[in-house]
């Protein structure tokens, strides 16, 4: 009796280790954003495990990692973010040396590169931008906005990065990333075409948005943006720049305002006091999206949605 309890501790010993080390061996993926994360997840194995940094109702621009997130980071065997336009809190960690060769913009469809050492500033003052761009991504201080995940056209360019990058690492299986790749590729075609007609009764109406985020999604579709409230979410706007979006949300067809979660509706909705407009709210960040193979399509689904609820009720 004894000797059959202490074998099968043993056997149990010995599985908790095997356990153990499978956990340990598995891929390791580090995302900035949930929409990152989501295309990660259109194209990684099942057994890859994701960490994303930037919590739900977080601003990417200034968010404060946790410690457990950072240590994250150092067991990771590939990190995505956009780029140090969107996520600058990231900048000067993932252009230092302990992380550059794990990193990957998928902005600049490169890994970032080396953060100079002698500008005399600390972790938190990353405004240094990178250079390296392809014919397809763009330097956010050049007039571009770094929102490339939500026009589908550059998810498809950012999935077949993330294959490419995923496809490097010592414990790939290529041909699940070919087959999931093909399989996003096929789901997105479809996706746009059912879009694109889905949005055809709302061509005419006006969007107006908090911020530019919503302009890669909306140019995609040939949709009326006439208006932008604020150029930067962090800042209050000018009174001249709200007096001009007032001008234009008066003579506009159908005023809508695309307004989002994570900042305050107070504000917005002082500035449209008055005004007959039609509400609805979009999320870039994807917060209530689930988190599967499918999330990025549910994703770009959500954002239609949001767009055809400016429509009257007879209309959609």
């Amino acid at each position: 009796m004894i000797t059959s309890r202490f074998t099968g501790l043993i056997a149990l010993g010995a599985a908790t280790l095997l356990a153990s080390a499978s956990t340990l061996a598995s891929t390791q993926v580090v995302t900035s954003l949930k929409p990152i994360e989501l295309l990660v997840r259109a194209i990684a194995a099942d057994d890859v495990e994701i960490t994303t940094l930037v919590q739900p109702g977080a601003s990417p621009h200034n968010y404060s990692m946790k410690p457990s997130q950072r240590r994250a980071l150092e067991a990771a065997d590939a990190i995505f973010w956009v780029g140090p336009e969107m996520e600058t809190f990231l900048t000067r960690l993932l252009g230092g040396s302990e992380f550059r060769d794990r990193t990957y913009s998928l902005m600049h469809g490169e890994n970032v590169p080396e953060v100079q050492s002698d500008s005399g500033h600390g972790d938190h003052d990353d405004h240094e931008e990178s250079g390296g761009h392809d014919d397809h991504r763009h330097d956010h201080g050049s007039g571009e906005d770094p929102h490339i995940w939500l026009d589908p056209a550059l998810a498809v360019e950012m999935a077949r990065d993330i294959h490419r990058v995923l496809a490097t690492l010592k414990s790939a299986d290529t041909h699940v990333l070919d087959a999931n790749l093909a399989r996003f590729e096929q789901a997105m075609a479809e996706t746009e075409t059912a879009i694109n007609q889905r949005l055809d009764p709302a061509r005419d109406i006006d969007l107006f948005t908090y911020h530019d985020a919503f302009t890669r999604f909306v140019g995609h579709y040939n949709m009326n943006l006439e208006g932008i409230l604020t150029l930067n979410p962090e800042l209050s706007p000018g009174a001249g720049h709200i007096a001009e979006v007032q001008e234009k949300l008066r003579n506009a067809n159908q005023p809508c305002l695309l307004t989002e979660p994570q900042f305050n509706r107070q504000w917005w909705r002082s500035i449209t006091e008055g005004l007959d407009i039609t509400f609805s709210t979009w999320d870039p960040l994807a917060t209530d999206i689930e988190t599967d193979q499918d999330g990025y399509i549910a994703f770009q689904q959500s954002l239609a949605d949001a767009v055809l609820k400016c429509l009257p009720e007879d209309a959609k």
